[in-house]
Parts: C-alpha cells; structure tokens; sequence
C-alpha cells in the first residue's frame, strides 16, 4: 500500500481542492506554453525516403527542385472561347507575377478540342509550405474571375488541394466529436446510472487531450509534428482517457460497496489506487513502450502518430493518479453528506451499485467452465477464417488520386487532367557528377529522352536544365496517365530498369534516380515494407516484456503476444475484404481503391498491440487478485472475467465509438485505420479476452503461472514488485 501509485492518490486524495487546482493549472501552462513556441512542422525533406528521397535532395542542392504549381482552367460559360478568354489570361498572369509567393507563370495552353485555356503557375519555396501561400493566388483568380463574368475561371493543384484536404479533416474532425462525445456520455451514464459519474471521466479525458495538444506543440521541436498529430491525440486520448478513468472509478464503487460505509472515501482511493491505479500505469507503459517502435520505422509520419500517442497516454495517466482521486474523494464526501441528511429523516441508505459479474457474463462464460478445448478452438478457427483474406493483402500509398471530389479542387483536378493528358504525371531524372562530366551527362539525358520519346507509355514531351555549378542536371519526362494507373507505374519502373543503366548509368561515378509523385508513391511502401520485420519484432519483444513484468509469467506473456496477433490478423483480413472490394462502399461511403494504405498494417499493430493491453492487464490482474487471495485457478479465472467482463465491455464500446467516428471521414485512410481498430478493439474485448483467454487459462490451470508454481506463491513486495517467497 506505499506504492507510488498509492502514496501519489493518498496525497491527491488528503488535498482534493490542492490536487484539482495543481491539475487545472498544468492544462493551462501546457496550452500556454505550446501556444507559446508553437508547433514547428515537418519540411519537405523530412518526408524523402528511398530513391526517389535521393533524387529529391540531389535537385534541391542543385537548386533544381520541382516547385508545386496551380493551374488555372478558363473556359466560356457558353460557347467557345473568343479573344475574352485571352485578355482574362493576360489579366490573371499580370496579378500572379506580381505576387511575392510565384515564381513564373507559363504561357497560356489551349486543350486539344479548344474548351479550355490553362494558366499554369509556380510558387515559391517547399512544397509543404504552398498550400499555406495559395490563399494569395485562389484570391486573384477570384479577381479575374469577377471581371470577366462571362468566362469560368478554376483552379486546382497540389497546393489548393492540399488545402482543401486540410478544410475537409477540420470538418471530418468536428463531425467525429458530435457523434462521439453524446455515445461515449451515454455509455457511461448507463455503465453508472448517475450523470455526475459519467461525467467525470469524459471531463478528465478531454483536459488530458487539451494538455496533450500543448505538449506535443512542444514535442514538435524536437520530432516534427507531420500534420496528424491533433487527429491521433483526440483518437487515442478520448479512448485512453476514458477507458483509466472507467477502470479507476468502477474498482473506487466495488470497494465502497464492499466497505458498507466502513471506509474513509480517502481510504476508498487508496485502495482502488493499490489495484486499478497499477494496472492503469502498467497499461500506460505498455501502450507507451509499443508505440515507441513507430520510431523504427524512420519515418516522419509515424514518428509524429507515435509522439502524439505517447504524450497523450502519458497524460492520460497523470490524470488517473492525480485528478481523478481527488474528484472521487470530492464526490464521495458529497455523497456521505447526502447520506447523513437521509438517515436523520429517516430514509434508509441508497447502496451503489456493486459489480457481482451477472447472469449474463455467467451464461457466457458456461462454455468455457464446461467444454474448455471446444471454447478455444471454435473462436480461435473464426479469427482465422476472418484472417484469410490476407493472402491478398495489396498495400500501396494513397494518392492524390484517392481524395474526395467533395473538395472542389479535386474537380477541377479531373477535369484538367480530361483536358490535358499531357499534364497528369512528371518523372524527374536527377542526375548528380562532377563538372567535367556535364556534357557527358547532358548527351546521356538526351539519349534518355529519345529513348522515352518512342515509347508509347510517354508523351514525348521533356525538358533538361543544369545547375549553376554544372554538378547536377535535371530531365523532365511526362506521362499521359493518372498516377495510380498500371501504366504510370510501368513507366517509372521502364526507366529505372531499362533507360536509365543504358545512358546515364554508363557514366562513371555519376549518381542519378528518378522522383515524382509516381515514385514517391513506389518508394514510400518498400521504404515501409523494409521495416516491418524491425519494427513488429521490437513490438513483439516488447509486448512480451511487459506482459512478463505485470504477472511474472512467461506463459501469459507467450499468451498475450499469440491472442494480439491472432486479433490483429482478423482485424486486418477484415479490412481488406471491406475495403480491396466495392461491395460496401455505397455502405461507409468510398470508393475503393483495391489495395489498403501503406500505414494502416503497421499503424495497427502497434496501436492494437498497445491498447490490448489495457484488457489483458485489467483482467489477468483480478484473476490474479483472486488467486494471491488463495482463491483456486479455475474459480479465479471464472470469477475475475465476470467480475471484469462489464468494465472491459463498457471501455471497448467508448473505444469502439471513438474509431468507429473515423469511418465517417472522407479521407480513405484514415478511413481504414478507424474501420480496423474498430474491428479489432471488437475482436479482442468481444472474442479474445472474454472467450478465448478464459478458455486457455482454464486449460493451462496452475501452468498459467508458470514460471512460478502457483501465483499464490508470490506476493507483493513493499516496493510493488512482485516477489516469490516459496
């Protein structure tokens, strides 16, 4: 009982008043001080992996970089085109030139049926930074557009449409917390039956998500935040937050149930900070240490996912053994106020609900008390069943293709590239060697473009330019197909395997690659499958170990890393028979690409491997209460699942609200990341731990201890560490 944890809600519940305001204060200096420095996002070449990432910083040196460009579509509201659509074009190019964010305006292009005029501008600076410099040009369109009422005027681009994705997921995000903030509120009013105790956890997570934003402004400075920080915060923080909280406050009801008023509310904390209250720090740990290998994946958007994740945990955490014993002890006292007023007028006590298991969960479980090796092995062939679609896993980068045509650039974007083929895709040669080698290089270039201009998958069209220093040397090459077509991808893999080796790679000592959209989103899943084995066996290892360091058991280590593979599995055959199909898209509302992001597998497994934690630990630790208590094996598993059973069930619906609220974006991926950890979160509450856990426990009886002979022969040691005293 002088654990840290206890000793740190024993001060928090002795000081409530001191512990809230202490609390309240931290939200605020961690918003004030993120305000204060900001968020410090990731640049361009945080993002270059591969060849192609070579290729880019080989141009940047040479200050030949792609700049991202705007292209403006004018066409006749009736009619065709007649001298008006040329003034407007002389119009807008004067205003754009004289903008400080363009570099150059191209010449106006006419489409080949004469429909359309197009004005193609460049801006200045990387390209991450366009799309916050596009407001400049969308308003001078706008401008022309106004003088020539009779003419249509459009634009489109990376940076408009970078900037419409970002409105979208503004919007998408604002939807998610109206669907989830009223179920989340709703299940805990009907997990407490009181509204004061169904807010307090929903209150607490939310304060946790506001400091977690502030600090990860901070975090920002030292791992770039990569734009989806604040979505996974609110993700993983109001499922986190909410699930300590639950697990916290339902063992704080049990032992007051259990006192029958006996007990101090402060004495009440310290007890449930002495079970739960571990557990909670010992689930915070195991998400933490499992999304902590995101890191491996040397990746800027992952590494930004996994600080986000970890900063909010963290919290999420801190508040549970801080805030939330003092919210406990404020509402229990008012509670024993309240009961004081009721016995001096002679009313009986009204008596908390305690938590006795049920009927239900009893029923549930009869199949594994009776028929333990039928309980393991029919779940266990359904998980498997519902992995098999992984066989045909096809994992590809989402591309600018694949965003919603709500997003008006995103029609404009299709009706450019109806209009102008030419225009769809760029592969950018990049070639680096010494300045003596610069006509070597230039001729090499132009025996590339030949080659390319014969074949049928270019459009003959290039362009070569040369550094200042002569050191490096660019050739432009365009292909008249989308950039997730077979062909675009054919054609980068025709000139790094055939075109390139016969020029340019017979210069000595040169070095060269190929960049673009197309490859960046070629390289981006090999740079991603290359790391999986790193990364899934450091997550492997890790869940082990902490499993190992909660219950001392090898065997329950070995279990859990097995049931979370076996969810992770079944989550994923399910994603891709949802999403590589069309059959339900008119049902979540996309349009399938046939293949499933690159980051979805990996942002799974970790995301799972850690949150799973939060049941394996909150039921094997009552199980093992149980058994440290002299209680049999067998009646110790059954009575601590069905003692746990409502409270895991209560969290995977919150977390399962929480996901479930990302089907409703519009953006594909994110899209697919909420639809399978909804699905696993399902799984492995629903399957693995009410199911499959009780069965294989039952099976193993005393050997699910093992290394130790029976739990019952450990105990807890002053420190918190578990100790065996045989």
């Amino acid at each position: 009982m002088r654990t840290p944890t206890v000793r740190i809600a024993g001060w928090s519940a002795r000081h409530p008043w001191k512990a809230v305001l202490g609390w309240l204060l931290f939200v605020a200096l961690c918003l004030g001080v993120g305000g204060a420095v900001g968020t410090h996002g990731a640049t361009t070449a945080d993002y270059r992996v591969g060849e192609a990432g070579r290729a880019e910083a080989m141009a940047a040196e040479g200050h030949l970089e792609r700049l991202s460009t705007e292209q403006v579509l004018i066409s006749a509201r009736s009619g065709a085109l007649d001298e008006r659509a040329d003034s407007a074009a002389r119009d807008l190019a004067a205003r754009m030139k004289r903008l400080p964010e363009v570099a150059s305006v191209a010449a106006p292009v006419r489409s080949p049926n004469g429909r359309l005029l197009m004005v193609e501008v460049s801006v200045k600076g990387e390209e991450r930074d366009a799309k916050d410099k596009v407001g400049a040009l969308l308003a001078q369109t706008q401008a022309v557009q106004r003088a020539h009422p009779g003419l249509l005027l459009q634009e489109t681009g990376s940076p408009s449409i970078s900037r419409g994705v970002d409105e979208q997921r503004g919007d998408d995000l604002a939807l998610s917390e109206k669907i989830t903030l009223p179920v989340t509120l709703l299940t805990l009013l009907v997990a407490f039956g009181s509204l004061t105790m169904a807010a307090v956890p929903l209150l607490l997570a939310l304060s946790s998500i506001a400091a977690a934003v502030g600090l990860a402004m901070v975090a920002s400075h030292v791992s770039p935040d990569a734009g989806v920080g604040t979505n996974v915060i609110l993700m993983i923080g109001l499922a986190v937050g909410v699930d300590y909280t639950l697990f916290y406050l339902k063992r704080e009801r049990e032992e007051r149930v259990c006192s029958g008023g006996r007990l101090s509310s402060e004495t009440l904390v310290e007890l449930a900070a002495s079970t739960s209250g571990r557990a909670v720090v010992v689930s915070g740990l195991a998400v933490v240490a499992s999304t902590a290998t995101l890191y491996l994946a040397s990746d800027v958007i992952f590494s930004s996912l996994a600080t986000g994740t970890v900063v909010v945990v963290l919290v999420a955490v801190a508040s549970s053994l801080t805030a939330l014993p003092a919210l406990l002890v404020l509402l229990g006292r008012r509670a024993e106020r309240r009961a004081l007023r009721r016995a001096g007028r002679g009313k009986p006590a009204r008596r908390p609900r305690g938590e006795d298991g049920g009927r239900f969960w009893t029923t549930l479980l009869r199949p594994a008390a009776r028929h333990p090796l039928a309980a393991l092995c029919v779940p266990v062939l359904a998980l498997l069943a519902l992995a098999a679609p992984l066989g045909s896993l096809k994992i590809t980068e989402m591309s600018r293709d694949t965003h919603s045509r709500e997003i008006p650039a995103m029609r404009v974007y299709d009706r450019l590239n109806a209009a102008f083929p030419e225009h769809r895709v760029t592969h950018q040669v990049v070639v680096r060697a010494t300045p003596q080698r610069s006509g070597d290089v230039t001729a090499a270039l132009r025996a590339l473009a030949r080659r390319a201009a014969g074949d049928p998958l270019f459009t003959g069209a290039s362009r070569i330019r040369t550094s200042a220093d002569h050191r490096t040397s660019t050739l432009e090459l365009r292909v008249p197909y989308l950039g997730n077509s077979p062909q675009a991808y054919g054609s980068l893999d025709r000139l790094r395997r055939t075109y390139l080796p016969a020029t340019v790679g017979r210069i000595t000592g040169a070095e060269y690659g190929v960049t673009g959209d197309v490859a960046r989103y070629t390289d981006y899943p090999d740079h991603q499958n290359g790391k999986l084995p790193l990364v899934l066996g450091a997550l492997l290892l890790v869940t082990f170990a902490m499993t190992l360091y909660a219950f001392r058991s090898v065997v329950l280590g070995l279990i859990g890393v097995a049931l979370n593979l076996l969810s992770a599995a079944a989550a994923l055959g399910l994603l891709v028979l949802v999403f590589q199909h069309t059959w339900a898209e008119g049902l979540l509302g996309f349009r399938s690409t046939g293949s499933i992001g690159s980051r979805v597998p990996l942002f799974l497994f970790v995301i799972l491997f850690g949150l799973s934690m939060d049941y394996q630990v909150f039921v094997v630790s009552r199980i093992r209460e149980a058994v440290l208590a002299g209680t049999p094996t067998r009646q110790a598993v059954l009575g601590g699942i069905r003692r746990s059973a409502s409270v895991v069930t209560s969290a995977a619906v919150i977390m399962t609200t929480v996901f479930v609220s990302f089907v409703f974006l519009h953006i594909i991926e994110m899209k697919q990341i909420g639809f399978v950890l909804a699905a696993a979160v399902l799984l492995d509450a629903f399957v693995v731990r009410i199911l499959i856990l009780p069965a294989a426990l039952l099976l193993l009886d005393e050997r699910s201890w093992w290394p130790a002979r029976s739990a019952s022969r450990t105990q807890p040691a002053p420190d918190g560490a578990l100790v065996d005293v045989r």
